[in-house]
């Protein structure tokens, strides 16, 4: 599992101080697409705009996942969350509370994008 650092967030996190700088709105996100993900980006719902792709030069091919850390003092719990796969389509689910989500699964079934929030 890779561990990434998000955006007006921590640029990094070292392996055992992640708890120290976890923020209310960390969450795994997990591919089961049954495509590659090139791209994920997550902005506060607040924002037009959105932050950084939290891959960077990764990708996170089917049924693998990323563990997303957000700095203790972000405060939004209402986030964006926006990919594009190797087919270069682009989803985008608005309003996640990520105070609330541990994790989130995407699929697609029957041609449709879905999150499962846990």
């Amino acid at each position: 599992m890779k561990k990434i650092a998000f955006g007006l967030l921590v640029a990094v996190v070292v392996a055992g101080s992640a708890a120290v700088f976890a923020g209310d709105q960390d969450f795994t996100l997990i591919n089961r697409t049954g495509l590659v993900i090139d791209e994920v980006y997550v902005s506060p719902t607040s924002v037009n705009d959105w932050e950084e792709d939290v891959l960077g030069q990764d990708t996170l091919p089917n049924g693998d996942k990323v563990h997303i850390t957000f700095s203790r003092d972000t405060k939004e719990c209402l986030w964006d969350l926006k990919i594009v796969d190797e087919d270069d389509d682009e989803v985008v689910w608005t309003k996640l509370d990520l105070c609330t989500a541990e994790e989130i699964t995407l699929k697609y079934e029957k041609g449709e994008a879905t999150a499962i929030i846990k």
